[in-house]
């Protein structure tokens, strides 16, 4: 079993965070806006997402280092 890029899984909560936003802020049952807040909304779910991925990605490397070895292939 391969180790996860710790990197890669950041850059796809990132995204998932942008798509989860967007979807709740132009959703048409919401309401409308305005530009700051919009943008305030979208930078914290972007950086929310990229965190809990790229945690989740390097406790999953760790606890993997711990149960079969520092071995990695």
């Amino acid at each position: 079993m391969r180790l996860w890029n710790t990197m890669r899984a950041i850059g796809y909560g990132g995204a998932i965070g942008l798509a989860a936003a967007a979807l709740k802020l132009f959703a048409p049952w919401s309401e409308p806006q305005s530009g700051p807040v919009i943008a305030k909304d979208l930078i914290g779910a972007v950086l929310a997402f990229a965190l809990l991925c790229g945690i989740a990605a390097a406790l999953r490397n760790f606890i993997r280092r711990r149960l079969r070895g520092a071995k990695i292939r």
